[in-house]
């Protein structure tokens, strides 16, 4: 099958997805081709105030993608040359990257293999006098355990940049939202996650007003004001008209989270049980938003093909880890560092799940599952 089109469940459907916002999309595009600057328009900075209310931050500033707001944050918070940043070694290269592009040095830490995220005791061992920073990612849409995370690292004086790529609107047992436990919260917009642009872009939420100002100067070539640089940085401003739909979607954010839980809990009545099959931890309340529902068995590349070939069209995230990249730069580890995150490597599959997919959809990609299993 060439096109996810031809998916009788595909992992999501933009044109379904957009389809259903037109109606009150349109107008709003209208109004921004009209009425507002092409670059840090007015939806720009209305989008930036409604993502920090509905974050429960005081600052949101867009960025061109979630790459860099990890790195612009680790940039203004004065990560540097020397230092060290503690990560997930299971984590998409980006967080990896932006430590990198910093001059920082990534130490990596296997997840716990029951939730596939970062835990309090693998942060704590890693800790060393070089330790600037650390970056929790919560991975698939769910929370790390953050209240435990910042507590270790407010006690050491070391600053918490989350990695919220895939978590939009995630909420811990305090009732936070991802984005609000650390000093600053970097989230992606790519089409591809719950809060999807049409194309490319980023957050940095913060509640520290000098974090914010030196952000906000960093996104668009260290300016003070027009022809007054300060810095040597990079332009990386979140497009106007990405703002504007971006904010039309925010409406409906908690609404398509709640749909993508409603769709995980079928997968989960449908395939408990199943042999072989280790289904997605459930911490339960509001704290896992469902960005991917990641399965684990040691038969993935199989079943992959046999579902494709059966219309399902289930994903790959990740199959190769940071350390075991062809890279340029020498992170310093090889094969057998981190078995948790190489084990998941060869066992993850990521079952379709987006709020358009319907429950009939869901339950004919469970029962490919099933019968792949009853083969």
């Amino acid at each position: 099958m060439s096109s996810k089109k031809e998916y009788r469940v595909p992992s999501k459907d933009y044109p379904l997805q957009y389809k259903a916002l037109l109606p009150e999309l349109l107008p709003e595009l209208e109004k921004v081709f009209t009425e507002e600057n092409p670059v840090l328009g007015k939806s720009v900075d209305s989008f930036e105030g409604e993502f920090a209310a509905f974050t429960g931050t005081r600052c949101a500033i867009g960025l061109n993608s979630g790459t860099d707001a990890l790195y612009l944050a680790l940039r203004a918070i004065g990560v540097g040359q020397g230092d060290e940043v503690i990560t997930a070694a299971n984590t998409f290269m980006a967080t990896v990257s932006a430590i990198v592009m910093q001059g920082a040095k990534p130490v990596l830490v296997d997840p716990d293999p029951r939730t596939m995220n970062l835990s309090l005791e693998g942060v704590k061992s890693a800790f060393t006098k070089s330790t600037a920073a650390v970056i929790p990612v919560h991975l698939y849409g769910a929370l790390a355990p953050m209240e435990e995370i910042t507590a270790l690292c407010t006690e050491k004086g070391v600053a918490v940049v989350e990695d919220a790529a895939q978590a939009h609107g995630a909420q811990g047992p305090d009732s936070r939202r991802a984005g609000a436990y650390g000093m600053a919260g970097c989230f992606s917009f790519h089409p591809s996650k719950n809060l999807g642009a049409f194309g490319d872009g980023g957050m940095l939420t913060t509640s520290d007003a000098e974090l914010a100002d030196r952000i906000k100067m960093l996104r668009n070539l260290g300016k003070v004001n027009k022809y007054d640089i300060g810095f040597i940085a990079p332009n990386t401003k979140l497009d106007t008209i990405q703002a504007a739909i971006l904010r039309i979607k925010l409406k409906n954010l908690d609404a398509m989270n709640e749909r993508r839980r409603a769709l995980a809990a079928v997968y989960r009545k449908e395939l408990q049980g199943v042999n072989e099959l280790i289904l997605p931890h459930d911490p339960g309340g509001k704290s896992h938003v469902y960005h991917l529902f990641v399965v684990r068995t040691s038969r993935r590349d199989e079943l992959r093909r046999y579902l494709k070939s059966s219309g399902v069209n289930a994903g790959l995230h990740y199959p190769v880890p940071p350390h075991l990249q062809k890279l340029d730069t020498d992170l310093g580890y090889g094969r057998g560092d981190f078995p948790v995150t190489e084990e998941l490597s060869d066992t993850v599959l990521s079952l379709p799940i987006a709020p358009e997919l319907r429950n009939d959809q869901v339950e004919y990609a469970c029962e490919q599952v099933r019968r792949y299993f009853e083969q």
